[in-house]
């Protein structure tokens, strides 16, 4: 029995190294997801007239998408709920898409692909038309 104790102890380190670098993988690739998001919000900030920086302030950001939205700032609250924000989520989304000329296949890609048609809509050739809800 004693035999196999040193075998299992090194068995399990090595396995311990593979998890290791498998989870400094997976941050890495969070971390770029999570820069190429916010790069793709700052762009549609600033398309919007808007400070691009707003876009890296948790709550605030919230608020400001709203407003280019053309949604009331108050609705932040709404999104704090948890099953009501998903439709507001997808209200939201719509409203954004159409702000930038966007129609339904945009608003699907937000909902659905949202690190990928951010940056889409902020470095993409859309254009803001102001406001599209109210």
């Amino acid at each position: 029995m004693e035999l196999f104790t040193p075998m299992l102890a090194q068995q399990s380190s090595g396995s311990s190294v593979v998890g290791g670098i498998g989870m400094i993988v997976f941050l890495l690739f969070y971390l770029a997801v999570i820069v190429i998001i916010i790069a793709g919000l700052w762009k549609i900030f600033t398309k919007a007239g808007h400070a691009g920086w707003l876009a890296i302030i948790p709550i605030v950001n919230l608020y400001f998408i709203c407003k280019i939205a053309g949604r009331p700032g108050w609705w932040i609250i709404l999104l704090l709920i948890p099953i009501v924000s998903l439709i507001i989520t997808i209200i939201v989304y719509y409203d954004l898409a159409k702000s930038f000329g966007r129609g339904l296949w945009t608003t699907l890609g937000l909902i659905f692909l949202s690190p990928i048609f951010i940056p889409i809509l902020g470095f993409g050739s859309a254009e803001y038309q102001g406001p599209s809800a109210g």
